[in-house]
């Protein structure tokens, strides 16, 4: 995913912008800055290029989640259906808003399973949030009708899928709201920093006060606007700006890398009979950041693991025994590790999570293998990796 592998005078000439100028903050500063608005510039780039009417960017993919979570009024005593395959800053933001995370089933697809979604919802549920994990989407169709039958919220964490499209729309525009990380090892990287889309007004005026400590940003005088909302400093830099400034202008080259590349080793790997790949509902707008496949059982997907290391491939992961992205290693979530007091609402939520299983995602990700999709990667460098990969495959059956 990293577009730091690509890293150029495109990104280059952003940051001497800056640097020129001496303005670092997104906000104020106006007689100083010569004209330059980097976060501004690429708030607009993202409206435009995603085809939502309003982009606020954030510090990081996290702090989008907490502002998101915000604006869409989720708090104390609500709750908010999110997959046992994802990241941990999804369950991190759903507490820090003060509600509970309630965790259910993926399926073949990595993401959310509707049916799990369903069965889930109770009279406190409020949001449902797909997380479009390895570069591909959550059934989406399903999960707008589930939220359009209980009137419940969609929020599509888009973290891991920049680029990607579901039947010709954007990921990321398609729930009442979405957002986007561009940390060092996203698509589209600022460093760090991370975006809010949506196309509700009173979510975008409240996303723009709430990242800024509740300030209004009317007028020219930072210290004259008034605060009419409590809020916090989820801001990012115009440094970090700058960088996503350069790298977003070259968003469509990122992802037509990242197809070719995807699509040499799917083939390759095409050949072994013992070889699955995930479902992917529109299979046109996967932004090909990963290629995930799956072996018949667990014991031989550990098997390709060391047959990887062998045959010297990197960049892979088998997330049954990863500490950041599946449930299973998630102890610090599930015996409720916090530096300060929950609220009882949460401590009664999570009181289960310890002893929960999830047979289905057991199966899923215990089998499954995920490979990063390289940017700076020549075609013939692919097909040598192609190559490899088949041969150690081949090599364990």
């Amino acid at each position: 995913m990293p577009g730091f592998e690509l890293f150029g005078d495109a990104e280059r000439k952003e940051l001497h912008d800056v640097l020129e100028n001496g303005v670092l903050m997104r906000y104020g500063f106006d007689g100083m800055r010569n004209g330059h608005w980097k976060a501004k510039e690429l708030e607009r780039e993202l409206e435009q290029r995603f085809g939502v009417q309003h982009a606020q960017l954030t510090s990081s993919g996290t702090t989008a989640l907490n502002v998101a979570l915000a604006v869409m009024g989720v708090g104390a005593g609500d709750e908010v259906i999110m997959p046992s395959f994802t990241f941990v800053a999804s369950f991190e933001s759903i507490m820090a808003s003060g509600a509970t995370p309630v965790l259910v089933e993926i399926d073949d697809t990595l993401t959310l399973d509707p049916a799990a979604v369903e069965a889930a919802i109770t009279s406190k549920t409020k949001v449902v949030m797909p997380v479009h994990m390895c570069g591909s989407m959550a059934d989406l169709d399903a999960l707008k009708a589930i939220c359009k039958k209980h009137d419940l919220l969609l929020l599509e964490d888009a973290c891991q899928a920049f680029g990607g499209t579901y039947k010709g729309e954007m990921l990321g525009s398609i729930g009442d709201a979405g957002t986007f990380s561009f940390d060092f090892v996203k698509t589209i990287t600022c460093g760090e920093g991370g975006a809010v889309l949506t196309n509700n007004s009173d979510y975008a005026l409240h996303a723009d006060q709430y990242s800024d400590h509740g300030h209004d940003h009317v007028g020219s005088d930072r210290g004259a606007e008034t605060h009419p909302i409590l809020g916090y400093n989820y801001r990012i830099s115009e440094l970090h700006a700058a960088v996503g400034l350069g790298q977003i202008r070259k968003m469509d080259d990122f992802i037509a890398i990242q197809r070719r590349n995807h699509a040499i080793i799917k083939e390759a790997l095409s050949t072994i009979k013992e070889v699955s790949f995930r479902r992917i509902p529109d299979p046109e707008g996967n932004s090909c950041g990963f290629l995930s496949f799956f072996m018949p059982t667990a014991e031989l997907s550990n098997k390709v693991v060391e047959a990887f290391k062998e045959h010297g491939i990197d960049g892979y992961w088998n997330y049954f025994n990863n500490n950041w992205h599946y449930i299973r290693r998630w102890d610090h979530l599930k015996e409720v590790k916090s530096l300060f007091p929950l609220s009882d609402h949460i401590k009664e939520g999570l009181k289960n999570l310890q002893n929960k299983k999830f047979p289905q995602s057991d199966d899923i990700i215990s089998r499954n293998i995920s490979c990063l999709i390289k940017l700076s990667w020549t075609e013939e460098e692919v097909k040598d990796r192609a190559d490899r990969m088949a041969k150690a495959i081949k090599s364990i059956l």
